[in-house]
């Protein structure tokens, strides 16, 4: 399966305002991935229309947010169901520091329905960092039945790597994701203890000329082994 799994829509404030669900649901269709997740920063209210609007094109979808700890640093955090997700949205919710946002500043918020209709504008700026530390993110993302991948291992900006130095070896994370494979042998020559781990090769789109082309796939078995099940 082709897939893309760090998108973000139209609610991210750094996000480009035609990223709406039926917009990036399109270009994934035309770009030939089977699978996506859009991962808004600190949000899932999303979601649904994402679903919605990729079951239209028979793409198939992973639920997921990009979380910032308070360390700054970016999670991918991935879920199965949209139960799940309605959980986490919860615990979000109490851990969000509630500024407001300035859209003139920032860029708006826009959540969308399937239509890719506006129906709100989240009110919270939602690229400031949760009041959680990285590893109480990480438990509470396997309380809720999801799986973790840290964001853009190597970035100079809110990777682990960048903000605490090196990736810590009680962290408990899934996954891991590079942009090419070259930083995958950086990642694993400075972090020799990373034996047997998921590397995710993503787009980390804002625009939708940027979302993955038909190049990074996974199997169904490997995506099932990510979630814990062997076939």
């Amino acid at each position: 399966m082709f897939y893309d799994f760090h998108i973000h829509s139209c609610l991210s404030p750094c996000s480009n305002d035609d990223m709406t669900p039926n917009n990036i649901a399109q270009m994934a269709y035309i770009k030939e991935l089977d699978i996506i997740a859009v991962t808004d920063h600190n949000s899932l209210k999303q979601q649904r229309a994402v679903y919605d609007a990729c079951a239209k094109v028979n793409i198939k979808v992973m639920f997921g947010v990009e979380i910032q700890t308070i360390e700054e640093v970016h999670v991918c955090c991935y879920f199965r169901t949209i139960d799940d997700c309605d959980i986490f949205q919860i615990w979000i919710d109490e851990k969000t520091n509630k500024i407001k946002n300035n859209e003139l500043f920032f860029g708006k918020q826009i959540i969308c329905d399937s239509d890719d209709t506006i129906i709100a504008n989240e009110e919270y700026l939602l690229i400031n960092s949760l009041n959680v530390t990285l590893n109480d993110c990480i438990d509470k993302v396997h309380e809720c039945n999801g799986k973790v991948v840290l964001a853009h291992v190597l970035d100079r900006v809110n990777s682990v790597t960048h903000q605490l130095g090196f990736i810590p070896t009680d962290c408990k994370f899934d996954g891991l994701e590079v942009k090419n494979l070259n930083q995958m042998m950086i990642v694993k020559e400075k972090h020799p203890w990373i034996k047997d781990t998921f590397w995710f090769i993503n787009s980390d789109a804002h625009q939708l000329i940027d979302i993955s082309e038909k190049e990074n796939a996974i199997s169904s078995k490997e995506f099932e082994m990510f979630w814990g099940k062997t076939l």
